[in-house]
Protein backbone atom coordinates (compact mmCIF):
# COMPACT_ATOMS: atom_id res chain seq x y z
CA UNK A 1 0.00 0.00 0.00
CA UNK A 2 1.17 3.45 -0.64
CA UNK A 3 1.42 5.75 2.05
CA UNK A 4 1.03 9.67 1.56
CA UNK A 5 2.28 11.85 4.41
CA UNK A 6 -0.02 14.73 4.62
CA UNK A 7 1.26 18.44 6.71
CA UNK A 8 -2.11 17.81 8.89
CA UNK A 9 -1.73 21.55 10.18
CA UNK A 10 -1.31 23.20 6.94
CA UNK A 11 -4.34 25.16 5.39
CA UNK A 12 -7.22 27.51 6.46
CA UNK A 13 -8.86 24.71 7.03
CA UNK A 14 -6.23 22.98 9.56
CA UNK A 15 -6.02 20.19 11.18
CA UNK A 16 -10.60 19.76 10.63
CA UNK A 17 -10.43 19.86 7.23
CA UNK A 18 -7.32 18.18 6.16
CA UNK A 19 -8.24 15.31 8.31
CA UNK A 20 -11.67 15.08 6.78
CA UNK A 21 -10.50 14.93 3.14
CA UNK A 22 -7.29 12.77 3.92
CA UNK A 23 -9.55 10.41 5.25
CA UNK A 24 -11.75 10.56 2.63
CA UNK A 25 -8.54 9.89 0.54
CA UNK A 26 -7.97 6.54 2.74
CA UNK A 27 -11.13 5.34 2.54
CA UNK A 28 -11.59 5.31 -1.61
CA UNK A 29 -8.66 5.61 -2.92
CA UNK A 30 -6.19 2.00 -1.30
CA UNK A 31 -4.12 3.97 0.08
CA UNK A 32 -2.74 5.22 3.72
CA UNK A 33 -2.17 8.53 5.30
CA UNK A 34 0.60 9.48 7.60
CA UNK A 35 -1.04 12.67 9.24
CA UNK A 36 1.86 15.21 10.61
CA UNK A 37 0.53 17.43 13.75
CA UNK A 38 0.57 17.88 17.09
CA UNK A 39 -1.09 13.96 18.24
CA UNK A 40 -3.45 15.42 20.53
CA UNK A 41 -4.93 17.29 18.18
CA UNK A 42 -4.79 14.78 15.74
CA UNK A 43 -6.23 12.24 18.02
CA UNK A 44 -9.05 14.59 18.96
CA UNK A 45 -9.92 15.32 15.16
CA UNK A 46 -10.18 11.14 14.92
CA UNK A 47 -12.34 10.90 17.31
CA UNK A 48 -14.90 12.60 15.61
CA UNK A 49 -15.28 10.37 13.22
CA UNK A 50 -17.46 7.10 13.69
CA UNK A 51 -15.45 4.67 11.61
CA UNK A 52 -11.52 4.77 11.31
CA UNK A 53 -9.58 2.27 9.81
CA UNK A 54 -6.66 2.77 11.69
CA UNK A 55 -4.45 -0.05 9.12
CA UNK A 56 -4.56 2.76 6.88
CA UNK A 57 -3.84 5.97 9.10
CA UNK A 58 -0.36 6.65 10.97
CA UNK A 59 0.45 9.93 13.05
CA UNK A 60 3.49 11.20 13.19
CA UNK A 61 4.07 14.45 16.28
CA UNK A 62 4.91 17.93 14.93
CA UNK A 63 3.88 20.29 18.09
CA UNK A 64 5.08 23.32 15.86
CA UNK A 65 3.34 24.65 12.12
CA UNK A 66 4.69 27.73 9.45
CA UNK A 67 1.96 30.44 9.34
CA UNK A 68 0.87 31.88 6.45
CA UNK A 69 2.01 35.08 7.36
CA UNK A 70 6.08 34.14 8.62
CA UNK A 71 9.05 34.08 6.62
CA UNK A 72 9.75 30.73 5.37
CA UNK A 73 13.58 30.48 6.16
CA UNK A 74 13.25 31.83 9.24
CA UNK A 75 10.36 29.70 10.70
CA UNK A 76 12.03 26.12 9.24
CA UNK A 77 14.88 27.14 11.17
CA UNK A 78 13.66 27.73 14.29
CA UNK A 79 10.85 25.67 14.37
CA UNK A 80 12.77 22.11 13.63
CA UNK A 81 9.43 20.36 14.21
CA UNK A 82 7.34 21.85 12.43
CA UNK A 83 4.77 20.02 10.36
CA UNK A 84 5.62 20.37 7.25
CA UNK A 85 9.38 19.61 7.59
CA UNK A 86 8.74 16.30 9.23
CA UNK A 87 6.03 15.53 6.80
CA UNK A 88 9.00 15.85 4.27
CA UNK A 89 11.71 14.19 6.42
CA UNK A 90 8.98 11.22 6.59
CA UNK A 91 8.85 10.90 3.17
CA UNK A 92 12.79 11.27 2.27
CA UNK A 93 13.01 8.28 5.25
CA UNK A 94 10.97 6.10 2.94
CA UNK A 95 8.47 5.86 5.42
CA UNK A 96 5.98 7.49 2.80
CA UNK A 97 5.97 7.55 -1.10
CA UNK A 98 4.83 11.35 -1.24
CA UNK A 99 3.96 14.14 0.27
CA UNK A 100 0.92 16.61 0.25
CA UNK A 101 0.60 20.06 1.67
CA UNK A 102 -2.16 22.92 1.76
CA UNK A 103 -0.07 25.31 4.47
CA UNK A 104 2.98 28.13 3.19
CA UNK A 105 3.80 27.16 -0.30
CA UNK A 106 7.35 28.86 -0.06
CA UNK A 107 7.91 26.43 3.55
CA UNK A 108 6.53 23.56 1.49
CA UNK A 109 8.91 24.13 -1.25
CA UNK A 110 11.73 24.76 0.98
CA UNK A 111 11.61 21.90 3.15
CA UNK A 112 10.93 19.51 -0.08
CA UNK A 113 14.08 21.01 -0.91
CA UNK A 114 15.67 20.44 2.13
CA UNK A 115 14.63 16.53 2.08
CA UNK A 116 14.47 15.52 -1.26
CA UNK A 117 17.11 17.21 -2.75
CA UNK A 118 17.05 18.01 -6.75
CA UNK A 119 16.86 15.53 -9.21
CA UNK A 120 20.10 15.45 -11.56
CA UNK A 121 19.67 18.08 -14.49
CA UNK A 122 17.60 20.42 -12.92
CA UNK A 123 18.67 23.84 -11.26
CA UNK A 124 15.41 25.10 -10.10
CA UNK A 125 11.76 23.48 -8.80
CA UNK A 126 8.68 23.86 -10.29
CA UNK A 127 5.05 24.04 -9.18
CA UNK A 128 2.90 22.81 -11.83
CA UNK A 129 -1.12 24.01 -11.96
CA UNK A 130 -3.41 22.51 -14.55
CA UNK A 131 -5.92 24.79 -15.82
CA UNK A 132 -8.97 24.14 -18.22
CA UNK A 133 -9.09 25.41 -21.71
CA UNK A 134 -11.94 25.08 -24.32
CA UNK A 135 -10.35 21.49 -25.51
CA UNK A 136 -9.99 20.23 -22.23
CA UNK A 137 -7.01 21.20 -19.26
CA UNK A 138 -3.12 22.16 -19.82
CA UNK A 139 -0.58 22.37 -17.27
CA UNK A 140 1.00 26.12 -16.73
CA UNK A 141 4.12 26.18 -15.14
CA UNK A 142 6.01 27.64 -12.69
CA UNK A 143 2.79 29.09 -10.59
CA UNK A 144 5.09 30.15 -7.95
CA UNK A 145 8.02 27.68 -6.77
CA UNK A 146 11.16 29.85 -8.83
CA UNK A 147 10.26 33.50 -9.44
CA UNK A 148 13.57 33.95 -10.65
CA UNK A 149 14.76 32.28 -14.46
CA UNK A 150 17.19 31.71 -16.52
CA UNK A 151 16.60 30.60 -20.02
CA UNK A 152 17.56 26.81 -19.28
CA UNK A 153 15.36 26.98 -16.32
CA UNK A 154 12.30 27.06 -18.70
CA UNK A 155 13.57 24.70 -20.90
CA UNK A 156 13.81 22.58 -17.47
CA UNK A 157 9.91 23.30 -17.13
CA UNK A 158 8.94 22.83 -20.40
CA UNK A 159 10.21 18.85 -20.27
CA UNK A 160 9.26 18.24 -16.75
CA UNK A 161 5.61 19.69 -17.84
CA UNK A 162 6.14 17.30 -20.97
CA UNK A 163 6.14 13.78 -18.52
CA UNK A 164 3.47 15.88 -16.02
CA UNK A 165 0.84 16.25 -19.00
CA UNK A 166 1.28 12.71 -20.13
CA UNK A 167 0.83 11.13 -16.48
CA UNK A 168 -1.75 13.85 -15.72
CA UNK A 169 -3.88 14.76 -18.67
CA UNK A 170 -2.82 11.56 -20.67
CA UNK A 171 -2.03 13.24 -23.52
CA UNK A 172 1.16 11.78 -25.62
CA UNK A 173 2.72 14.34 -27.26
CA UNK A 174 2.41 17.41 -25.42
CA UNK A 175 2.43 21.01 -27.39
CA UNK A 176 4.40 23.07 -24.86
CA UNK A 177 4.20 26.80 -25.87
CA UNK A 178 5.89 29.37 -23.85
CA UNK A 179 3.81 33.08 -22.30
CA UNK A 180 4.87 35.79 -23.66
CA UNK A 181 3.76 39.10 -24.85
CA UNK A 182 3.35 38.02 -28.54
CA UNK A 183 3.45 35.33 -30.51
CA UNK A 184 6.59 36.24 -32.53
CA UNK A 185 9.73 34.79 -31.53
CA UNK A 186 11.36 38.07 -30.56
CA UNK A 187 8.62 39.64 -28.67
CA UNK A 188 9.28 39.38 -25.07
CA UNK A 189 12.33 40.13 -22.64
CA UNK A 190 15.78 38.76 -22.84
CA UNK A 191 14.25 35.64 -20.66
CA UNK A 192 11.55 34.56 -22.98
CA UNK A 193 13.63 35.43 -26.08
CA UNK A 194 16.58 33.20 -25.07
CA UNK A 195 13.99 30.65 -23.82
CA UNK A 196 12.47 30.76 -27.19
CA UNK A 197 15.59 29.75 -29.11
CA UNK A 198 16.29 26.93 -26.17
CA UNK A 199 12.73 25.58 -26.37
CA UNK A 200 12.48 25.25 -30.34
CA UNK A 201 16.13 23.24 -30.47
CA UNK A 202 15.53 21.17 -27.74
CA UNK A 203 12.06 20.17 -28.32
CA UNK A 204 10.10 18.60 -31.12
CA UNK A 205 6.75 19.74 -29.89
CA UNK A 206 7.61 23.16 -28.95
CA UNK A 207 4.81 25.26 -30.66
CA UNK A 208 6.17 28.95 -29.88
CA UNK A 209 4.80 31.48 -28.19
CA UNK A 210 1.56 32.21 -26.14
CA UNK A 211 0.21 35.52 -25.05
CA UNK A 212 -1.73 35.29 -21.79
CA UNK A 213 -5.35 35.93 -23.87
CA UNK A 214 -4.75 32.44 -25.40
CA UNK A 215 -3.90 30.65 -22.53
CA UNK A 216 -7.58 28.93 -21.29
CA UNK A 217 -7.85 28.38 -25.36
CA UNK A 218 -6.21 24.95 -25.98
CA UNK A 219 -3.20 26.46 -28.27
CA UNK A 220 -0.77 24.55 -26.00
CA UNK A 221 -0.76 21.74 -23.47
CA UNK A 222 2.18 22.84 -21.25
CA UNK A 223 2.55 26.33 -21.05
CA UNK A 224 5.92 27.42 -19.49
CA UNK A 225 6.84 30.73 -17.28
CA UNK A 226 8.80 31.77 -14.73
CA UNK A 227 6.95 31.49 -11.53
CA UNK A 228 6.46 35.69 -10.63
CA UNK A 229 4.64 35.27 -14.09
CA UNK A 230 3.16 32.55 -13.70
CA UNK A 231 1.59 33.12 -10.19
CA UNK A 232 0.10 36.61 -11.28
CA UNK A 233 -1.45 34.49 -14.28
CA UNK A 234 -3.12 32.07 -12.03
CA UNK A 235 -4.43 34.41 -9.01
CA UNK A 236 -5.56 36.87 -12.13
CA UNK A 237 -7.96 34.26 -13.01
CA UNK A 238 -8.54 32.93 -9.25
CA UNK A 239 -10.02 36.73 -8.59
CA UNK A 240 -11.76 36.69 -12.02
CA UNK A 241 -13.83 33.65 -11.13
CA UNK A 242 -14.69 35.17 -7.51
CA UNK A 243 -15.82 38.64 -8.73
CA UNK A 244 -17.86 36.73 -11.46
CA UNK A 245 -18.98 34.22 -8.79
CA UNK A 246 -20.18 37.11 -6.63
CA UNK A 247 -22.06 38.76 -9.15
CA UNK A 248 -23.92 35.79 -10.55
CA UNK A 249 -24.41 34.59 -7.03
CA UNK A 250 -23.99 30.79 -8.50
CA UNK A 251 -20.39 28.59 -8.82
CA UNK A 252 -18.70 29.16 -11.92
CA UNK A 253 -15.09 26.87 -12.23
CA UNK A 254 -14.98 28.33 -16.20
CA UNK A 255 -11.29 29.37 -14.90
CA UNK A 256 -9.44 27.86 -12.16
CA UNK A 257 -11.33 25.27 -9.77
CA UNK A 258 -8.42 23.77 -7.46
CA UNK A 259 -10.80 21.71 -5.26
CA UNK A 260 -11.46 19.36 -8.53
CA UNK A 261 -7.22 19.43 -9.40
CA UNK A 262 -6.74 18.93 -5.85
CA UNK A 263 -2.96 20.72 -5.86
CA UNK A 264 -0.07 21.37 -8.00
CA UNK A 265 2.72 19.38 -7.92
CA UNK A 266 6.67 20.11 -7.01
CA UNK A 267 8.46 19.25 -10.16
CA UNK A 268 11.98 19.06 -9.91
CA UNK A 269 12.55 18.22 -6.52
CA UNK A 270 13.88 14.18 -6.16
CA UNK A 271 10.23 13.13 -4.77
CA UNK A 272 6.78 13.61 -4.77
CA UNK A 273 5.06 16.80 -3.39
CA UNK A 274 1.84 18.21 -3.63
CA UNK A 275 1.17 21.76 -2.95
CA UNK A 276 -2.46 22.31 -2.04
CA UNK A 277 -4.48 26.13 -2.69
CA UNK A 278 -4.20 27.45 1.05
CA UNK A 279 -7.83 27.40 1.27
CA UNK A 280 -8.27 23.93 0.13
CA UNK A 281 -11.30 22.13 1.99
CA UNK A 282 -11.94 18.39 2.79
CA UNK A 283 -12.93 17.93 -1.26
CA UNK A 284 -9.92 19.93 -2.15
CA UNK A 285 -7.65 17.37 0.31
CA UNK A 286 -9.22 14.30 -1.35
CA UNK A 287 -8.07 15.01 -4.54
CA UNK A 288 -4.79 15.78 -4.02
CA UNK A 289 -3.75 12.80 -1.60
CA UNK A 290 -4.79 10.62 -4.64
CA UNK A 291 -2.85 12.19 -7.15
CA UNK A 292 0.09 12.17 -4.77
CA UNK A 293 -0.46 8.24 -4.65
CA UNK A 294 -1.02 7.92 -8.46
CA UNK A 295 1.98 9.55 -9.25
CA UNK A 296 3.56 7.89 -6.57
CA UNK A 297 2.32 4.53 -8.13
CA UNK A 298 3.46 5.35 -11.48
CA UNK A 299 7.23 6.17 -10.64
CA UNK A 300 6.48 9.82 -11.37
CA UNK A 301 10.21 10.82 -10.48
CA UNK A 302 12.02 8.28 -12.44
CA UNK A 303 10.12 9.04 -15.51
CA UNK A 304 11.01 12.76 -15.68
CA UNK A 305 14.27 12.14 -14.47
CA UNK A 306 14.68 9.86 -17.88
CA UNK A 307 13.08 12.63 -19.88
CA UNK A 308 15.91 15.34 -18.70
CA UNK A 309 18.78 12.80 -19.21
CA UNK A 310 17.61 12.34 -22.62
CA UNK A 311 17.20 15.56 -23.61
CA UNK A 312 20.39 16.40 -22.26
CA UNK A 313 19.07 19.85 -20.97
CA UNK A 314 21.44 22.52 -20.26
CA UNK A 315 21.98 23.56 -16.10
CA UNK A 316 23.37 27.11 -14.91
Amino acid sequence: MIWVAVDAMGGDEAPRGVVEGALAAAREADLGVVLVGPIARLEAELGSHPIVDRRRVRLVDAPDAVAMDESPAAALRSKPRASIRIAAQTVARGEAGALFSAGHTGATVMAAHAAFGMLTGVDRPALAATIPTIGGAAVLLDVGASVECRPQHLLQFGVMGRVYARVALSIETPRIGLLSIGEEATKGNELTREAHQLLKASLPSFIGNVEARDVYRGQADVIVCDGFTGNIALKISEGLVEVIEGLLKKELSVISNYAESGGAPLLGVNGIAVVGHGRSGPRAVRNAVVMAKRFASQRFIQRIQGEIASCAVPQQ
